[in-house]
């Protein structure tokens, strides 16, 4: 595996676990958040980022910066996201807003910003993080599912307008992961059913590093 990898959100408790993965397997990675993770031990090749990825500069300079260290892009996983409990005639607008720039805001910058120079080498492989539980209506999530079933949506018109290109986007549809921040949200869950942060990175790096590039524009739900 000699790709070169951008993965946002590397210093969440998804990201930490791709980027390790991922070097493990040889790959280049550069790993964006918004605070920068300085090194990963016995990886100085690393390339970390700190940059706003809900901003069309904070993006722009991402990839920039990949492209600069690395002279190109192969792969984008992209783990940002984030998530509110409320119904939405109780929702403060700045969660609203918070929401829309995580969940899409972010995801639209760096896909723009990607696919260019993607586009350029007519070869890119792309995966986000959806959501399982956008696939239906939930009450009390309406800001939530709103925003990654929109999220979705854009991942499949992506897909359509670069077929031929040899660029493939999918987006995984990840039940409750088990984060040490969702372990603290919910510290009265049942977390048995849970899906580990390690399972959902081995379905990411399969499908960063697909040659063949076979599927494309599929929404694939992952549980337990």
């Amino acid at each position: 595996m000699d790709e070169v990898i951008l993965v946002t959100g590397a210093s969440g408790g998804v990201g930490s676990v791709l980027v390790e993965k991922l070097l493990q397997r040889g790959a280049k990675v550069a790993g964006a958040s918004r605070n920068g993770q300085q090194s990963v031990p016995g990886y100085p090749d690393f390339l970390s980022i700190a940059a706003d990825l809900a901003t069309a500069g904070g993006a722009g300079s991402a990839i920039r910066a990949v492209i600069e260290r690395f002279s190109r892009i192969d792969g984008l996983i992209h783990t940002v996201g984030g998530f509110a409990f409320g119904a939405l005639h109780e929702l403060p607008e700045q969660e609203w807003q918070r929401l829309v720039d995580e969940n899409l805001h972010s995801a639209y910058y760096l896909l723009r910003a990607a696919l260019v120079p993607m586009r350029e080498r007519r070869h890119g492989r792309i995966v986000v993080l959806g959501s399982l539980a956008a696939m239906q209506p939930h009450a009390n999530f309406s800001a939530y599912v709103a925003t990654k079933a929109a999220l979705h949506s854009l991942v499949q018109a992506v897909a359509l307008e670069n077929r031929g290109f040899d660029i493939t986007i999918n987006a995984i549809l990840p039940g409750t992961i088990d984060t040490a921040m969702n372990r603290t949200a919910m510290p009265e869950a049942d977390r048995s059913r849970w899906l580990s942060p390690q399972k959902l990175a081995l379905l990411c790096a399969q499908l960063v590093s697909d040659p063949e590039g076979t599927l494309t524009g599929a929404l694939l739900p992952l549980e337990r």
